[in-house]
């Protein structure tokens, strides 16, 4: 074991560039948190009906975000050995996985859009979720497009304008939630399909604020592509896609497990959605705080591989994994804490802040472990290894805890609270697996 001064002197570059990827991706999440909130001043169907569908998009955008996740990995391994060049033939080949995963996701969800009654929810709950879903579901296309970018700009260590352009995208957000959702400033009161129109167009907003940032960089020219429309490297995309569907698998089991536990909460209610859906979006904004530290472990190891510096991964690794449970931990004690007043700023419906309040103390309780097995999935990928971690998370989401979250919810009678402890089974069953594998694998490289 390194240290503790040793991986302090390690954490704080780690913590530097984690802090505004964080950042970024909290303002990502604020983009649904926004509507969410906006939403639920219109009534308990349209918060229920947002949950539904941004479990479906979400589903979708993680599995877009796994599969771009070679392009930070490998930009950054072409920095550390300085391979300029190299790095921005990631970059353009990345975004045109960006583009085939956006249209090919959205198409899905698109025909999948017209069969959403089959999934037993609430009727006026599937009333409104489909035209909303399918106005988000092509906004995959700036999405991708921006993560694609954005992965390029942190794996040279240039983390900020990405940070800069995702806060003024959920600044207009907000504002054209307030035009379009409520009807001001003589715009048609448009309710959730209005917040959907709001995201779509921040999220184009957003990418183009970036790729006109990049165009006219100085400071980044030497590491763009020398032609941009050049052929594209047949070896270069299997490269990229080679490492992005097995993360993509591990993201689509965990994002799924909470699309299942949607649909369940579907089966005991309007209510318990619109609870599930407050309960959702505090998980995933502390969520994005231990995923900022995984990107940025994941290229600070990516740096130290590609200098050559293998005795350096076990100490950046432990440094970011002890940091993420030491951040979720304090992240728990707030939930449990302030549960019903954090509730109260989502709905006003009494029955849905007091179911949402008892979830809240579940997801307050498995906040380390989700710190954990995230912090140390990046460590892993930030190493190559993609596979191993792919059939742990499998085993973890769907071996155990959705049928868990399904026993507890409903055959012991448990509801809401039982699906949320049933999740929390998997996320404890990962954390240990994905640390452990990431200790076995850097034993080796320790001096002596």
């Amino acid at each position: 074991m390194p240290a503790l001064a040793e991986i302090w002197r390690e954490l704080r570059p780690t913590l530097r560039l984690a802090l505004p990827i964080t950042v970024g991706h909290v303002g990502q999440i604020l983009l649904g948190l926004t509507d969410s909130v906006m939403v639920g001043r219109v009534g308990a169907a349209p918060l229920a009906a947002s949950a539904f569908a941004g479990a479906l998009f979400g589903l979708a955008f993680l599995i877009g975000i796994g599969l771009l996740t070679p392009v930070a990995v490998r930009a950054a391994e072409a920095f550390g050995a300085g391979r300029l060049r190299d790095a921005g033939e990631t970059l353009r080949h990345g975004i045109t996985l960006a583009a085939l995963a956006a249209v090919t996701l959205a198409a899905a969800i698109t025909a999948l859009s017209g069969s959403l009654h089959h999934l037993g929810q609430p009727p006026e709950v599937i009333t409104l979720a489909r035209p909303y879903l399918l106005i988000v579901a092509w906004s995959l296309l700036p999405s991708l497009g921006f993560v694609a970018l954005k992965s390029f700009y942190e794996a040279l260590h240039e983390p900020w304008t990405p940070l800069y352009c995702v806060l003024g995208g959920v600044l207009l957000n907000g504002c054209l939630n307030w035009i379009l959702i409520y009807g001001h400033l003589g715009a048609p009161a448009l309710g959730l399909t209005g917040a959907g129109w709001a995201t779509l167009i921040a999220r184009v907003a957003v990418l183009a604020a970036l790729g006109w940032h990049l165009r006219h960089s100085r400071s980044l020219a030497a590491m763009q592509p020398a032609r941009w429309w050049a052929p594209l490297s047949r070896a270069e995309l299997a490269a990229q896609f080679a490492k992005g569907w097995p993360v993509s698998l591990q993201l689509f089991f965990e994002v799924s497990l909470f699309s299942v536990s949607a649909v369940f909460m579907g089966w005991l209610g309007t209510v318990a959605l619109a609870a599930h859906q407050v309960a959702l979006n505090c998980a995933s904004t502390t969520f994005m705080f231990p995923l900022g530290l995984s990107h940025a472990l994941a290229v600070r190891l990516g740096h130290a591989r590609g200098a050559g510096r293998q005795h350096r991964l076990r100490v950046i690794g432990f440094g970011g994994i002890g940091a993420g449970a030491v951040l979720m931990a304090g992240f728990g004690l707030v939930l449990v804490g302030a549960g019903p007043q954090i509730a109260a700023g989502f709905i006003r419906d009494p029955e849905v802040v007091a179911v949402a309040a008892r979830l809240l103390i579940v997801v307050g309780l498995f906040q380390i472990f989700d710190g954990t097995q995230v912090t140390a999935m990046g460590a892993l990928r930030g190493l190559g290894d993609v596979r191993l971690p792919t059939a742990i998370t499998f085993a973890g989401y769907w071996v155990f805890a959705v049928p868990t979250a399904w026993i507890a919810g409903f055959a012991l009678h448990l509801g809401p609270v039982g699906v949320w402890s049933g999740m929390a089974v998997g996320l404890g069953f990962c954390a240990l697996l994905l640390a452990a594998r990431f200790t076995v694998l850097t034993r080796s490289d320790q001096p002596g």
